[in-house]
């Protein structure tokens, strides 16, 4: 096992925000990991910009452009972290990969940069369960949670992956990719309750989470909630302000508000 669970403040209500390493800027993803840190985040994803992703829809998409035009690479990101770090930025953070820059850049390479850069976790979606004993071997050997994801399709598979999970259980809401969705399917609470049921760590929904009423109504399911495509798209809308240097703040104070229109309320505080 890792110390990803005594990293955390909290094991339920968890708000674990998404955001893209290098969009548009160092200088700004430091400053919207501080931010989302101060309103209450509990864990931070922080993706890596991939130009051929598997899970990432459309607004997640046009935030890894903007970090891949500002020379964003896997090993600039985790480097990143060990600056957030130096900024005041405490909670766990996930690196959001593929598992093509993993093997790119090399596994020993890979983790020697994780230790080095006190990133916590890491999630690679297109590297199936079933194939990845090795890498989840290596990740514990190197105190890196390796989060599992399973899907509403994943039925056979739940209590298997549930079992085995480190750091906490992503629950994919719904098929297709990441994206903000207006409604989910009503099989999702029995999905949430059969994936506690098996996880002795924290079990969270993200894909289409967007609203504080969708996250707040998913907290009485499951233990947390991930919040990507929303943030990401405020990120993108405030694009003019985080580029300049004299409107930076500015630009942090309005994704300051934005982000407190979308915590949910947590029962615990």
């Amino acid at each position: 096992m890792t110390s990803f669970k005594h990293a955390l403040k909290r094991q339920n209500d968890l708000f674990i925000p998404f955001i893209t390493a290098g969009d548009p800027s160092e200088e700004a993803t430091i400053g919207l990991a501080k931010v989302l840190q101060d309103e209450g985040a509990d864990i931070l994803e922080l993706g890596i910009p991939y130009s051929d992703p598997l899970a990432d829809g459309p607004v997640i998409q046009e935030g890894s452009a903007r970090a891949l035009a500002g020379g964003m690479t896997l090993t600039k990101a985790m480097k990143l972290v060990s600056k957030m770090r130096a900024s005041g930025v405490e909670i766990p953070v996930v690196i959001f990969t593929y598992y093509n820059p993993v093997l790119q850049l090399g596994e020993e390479r890979f983790f020697a940069l994780a230790r080095e850069n006190q990133v916590d976790g890491v999630l690679v979606p297109d590297l199936p369960f079933e194939e990845s004993h090795d890498f989840k071997k290596a990740c514990r050997a190197n105190d890196l949670a390796l989060i599992s994801l399973v899907a509403p399709t994943s039925k056979k598979r739940v209590e298997l992956v549930a079992k085995e999970a480190d750091g906490f259980l992503y629950c994919v809401s719904s098929l297709g990719v990441t994206g903000e969705r207006a409604s989910f399917s009503e099989e999702i609470g029995q999905f949430l309750t059969d994936a506690k049921t098996h996880s002795s760590v924290p079990v969270a929904v993200g894909f289409g989470v967007s609203t504080k009423e969708q996250a707040t109504a998913f907290l009485e399911l499951c233990d947390g909630v991930v919040i990507g495509s929303a943030i990401v798209r405020k990120i993108g809308e405030l694009q003019s302000l985080f580029e300049n240097s004299e409107t930076l703040s500015e630009g942090l104070e309005e994704f300051r508000r934005f982000i407190t229109s979308i915590v949910p309320v947590k029962s615990n505080v």
